[in-house]
């Protein structure tokens, strides 16, 4: 809530002051109002409008990664921490920030209401005409002019002169709905009463109104007169809130002034793009503010600074690379393979030296055969690369690698590597909830760290801190291969608290550690706690934040009661052998329906990988596939045999049908 508080206010203070540098002293009173009344509301709404063009990011967590069909081998997955579900720790208190909103929310309608009600007696006390669509009210031993509406207010003691002219002007004030504005702006500030420019915007909307009705009646009178006629009031006045007063002493020289300006050239509209490139700027911060907690969690290490070489760099440079693409083609494979044999130091003659050199001066490069080549030249500049840059590389290329775990040149950063969560055979398991299913065992796990949280966090920190409202603390931590929870980083606003969430981490019990191709490896998490502050009422204490999953929207597969499935699959099966007949089913599928002859057509040799993402409907029907491969007609091939696949039984939530969203790598092997 205070971010976005401090974003309207951002956003409102850059319109204005676009509006007072370049806009406020041109002629274009109408132009000038639309500005005002749209820079206004836009602050309101930019913050919940996000531009996925401006944040690409897929979640990964929200796919479920089907396993590749081999017409051939393996494929690189990213590594992505698995989050938990937000833990939330309250205490209670009478006093808070939102009491405080509320009550001045409460103050300022208060005023406006008894603003309101002193206006209805002036119109009830008062004798009152109907003139043409308005009615005029004559407000007797006053000398006042305003309107309201269609309520026009005029003192009995203006004579017929003064009259005539007031009464032209706060007729503009009514055809042109001024009320209207200066009412919008009197709501924003019972909302946002403690926004000082709140009431800067409804002092330049009031200003506009009264230059706007000036210049419609000098049109067809005297501007001498006229400025006489404001003159002759000005020591006479009266002022009352969220009407159109004619007679307001601190307008009046400012719209003499206005009145006297020329007209503003029509090239000066051009001013108003300025408001193009501001939206674009507020929506690429709005787009790009948020950010994946994992990634931002803890401070930098000395011995993690140290590592950070310049061939490190180029070597995570690469795998970014890989990651973003999900697939590679022949020539970038054929570049892996060539480091894989430059890092063994297998073969490593005449020959490999030339391969290594035709590729880095090779012309036609994708963005992949470029970080390889770059690697290379790295690794040539240095002459020999250190211990970390070795373990980086090593990282990077058992994945790439046939058979990488199995593969004793990689024996010695198995307990290093952190294995994604998309790919690991058997998942980190919480003491007690070995005899599960695997869906059941996440469930598990996920309750027993809140419970652990809930019960061993030191809630008294919100007292002897003095903290209000939400802290959300950030915690990633490692399952190491011995089960231990190890490499406890946090963040949050306050260092206390990034203490106390290491501390009650670091107790959490030993783990049975995770496993991948029969080798046991470290299983990186992420973990929001949210820690509730002395100001929040009626809630209950040691209270679990579930994430709530919207219905008829894609569903990860974290929040599924039952994962789709071929109506062959037996509706009996666990959830986990429920995916396994899918995922056979589809291998199967997709291995029979394949056009292998497209290979000899298109003159393809190798490895060619194609990345398959479709969803499968509430009504268990395939949706939405694309394709992504090195040649077009790869690409056409996978969406055609995808779409032949049968109707399913949709996936389920609460009973409820809901969207899955699949993503299926295809090796096709020449």
């Amino acid at each position: 809530m205070l971010h976005y508080i401090i974003q309207v206010v951002a956003f409102q203070l850059f319109f204005l002051i676009i509006y007072d540098l370049f806009l406020k002293k041109e002629t274009f009173f109408n132009w000038n109002r639309a500005y005002l009344l749209i820079t206004a509301i836009m602050p309101l709404i930019l913050p919940f409008i996000k531009v996925p063009s401006f944040k690409n990011i897929l979640s990964q967590d929200y796919i479920i990664n089907l396993p590749e069909i081999f017409i051939g081998s393996a494929s690189q997955h990213p590594v992505n921490p698995i989050p938990l579900e937000g833990i939330i720790l309250k205490q209670q208190s009478f006093w808070s920030w939102e009491l405080l909103f509320y009550l001045g929310t409460g103050i300022a309608t208060c005023i406006f209401i008894f603003k309101l009600i002193k206006l209805l007696k002036l119109l009830f006390k008062n004798p009152k005409c109907k003139y043409g669509n308005v009615f005029i009210v004559s407000v007797l031993k006053s000398d006042m002019a305003f309107s309201f509406f269609n309520y026009i207010f005029l003192g009995a003691l203006l004579n017929k002169t003064n009259r005539d002219t007031v009464l032209k002007h706060e007729m503009v004030h009514v055809k042109q709905k001024h009320t209207l504005d200066l009412l919008f702006f009197e709501l924003l500030r019972i909302a946002f009463w403690f926004n000082p420019l709140t009431y800067i915007y409804q002092n330049r909307i009031m200003s506009l109104h009264e230059y706007i009705a000036d210049a419609q009646v000098v049109k067809n009178q005297n501007k001498n007169q006229y400025y006489q006629n404001l003159l002759s009031q000005v020591f006479d006045t009266k002022n009352i809130s969220f009407i159109n007063p004619f007679f307001k002493q601190s307008l009046i020289k400012k719209r003499i002034i206005m009145l006297q300006k020329s007209k503003s050239k029509q090239v000066k509209l051009f001013k108003y793009a300025l408001l193009i490139p501001m939206l674009i700027a507020m929506l690429v911060y709005t787009s790009c503010m948020e950010t994946n907690p994992a990634t931002t969690i803890g401070n930098t290490s000395n011995e993690e600074i140290q590592q950070k070489t310049p061939l490190i760099t180029k070597v995570k440079a690469l795998k970014h690379q890989i990651e973003i693409q999900g697939d590679v083609n022949e020539a970038e494979e054929r570049g892996l393979k060539l480091l894989l044999d430059a890092v063994k130091g297998e073969g490593f003659n005449q020959a490999l030296v030339k391969d290594i050199q035709d590729y880095t001066t090779k012309g036609s490069q994708t963005d992949l055969t470029k970080k390889i080549a770059e690697v290379f030249k790295q690794i040539q500049v240095q002459g020999d690369i250190n211990e970390n840059e070795d373990l980086e590389i090593k990282k990077l290329l058992v994945f790439t690698s046939d058979n990488g775990f199995e593969d004793p040149f990689f024996a010695d950063i198995i307990k290093h590597l952190d294995v994604p969560f998309g790919i690991i055979d058997q998942v980190p398991v919480f003491p007690g909830c070995e005899d599960l299913t695997v869906e059941e065992q996440k469930k598990c796990m996920s309750k027993n760290i809140a419970m652990h949280i809930n019960k061993n966090f030191n809630t008294k920190l919100a007292d002897s801190l003095n903290l209000k409202g939400k802290q959300r603390i950030n915690v990633i931590f490692k399952i190491s291969v011995d089960g231990d929870v190890v490499g406890v980083r946090s963040r949050s606003e306050h260092p206390e608290l990034e203490k106390e969430a290491i501390r009650v981490v670091k107790t959490l019990p030993r783990f049975k550690p995770g496993e991948h191709k029969g080798k046991q490896v470290n299983v990186p998490y992420s973990l929001p706690i949210i820690f509730q502050g002395s100001d929040v009422q009626n809630k209950k204490e040691d209270t679990v934040l579930l994430n709530e999953v919207p219905l008829n929207k894609d569903v990860a597969i974290a929040h599924l009661d039952e994962v789709p499935n071929f109506e062959s699959c037996d509706n009996a099966l666990s959830n986990e052998e429920k995916k396994a007949c899918l995922d056979k089913g589809i291998t199967t599928h997709v291995s029979k329906h394949f056009n292998t002859k497209l290979a000899h057509k298109l003159g393809l040799n190798g490895k060619q990988r194609i990345h398959v993402i479709f969803k499968i409907d509430e009504h268990g029907r395939v949706i939405d596939i694309r394709s992504r491969a090195a040649h077009p007609e790869l690409e056409a091939e996978a969406i055609r045999v995808v779409k032949l696949l049968p109707k399913m039984i949709p996936g389920k939530v609460d009973g409820k049908q809901v969207v899955v969203p699949y993503s299926l790598p295809i090796i096709f092997q020449v």
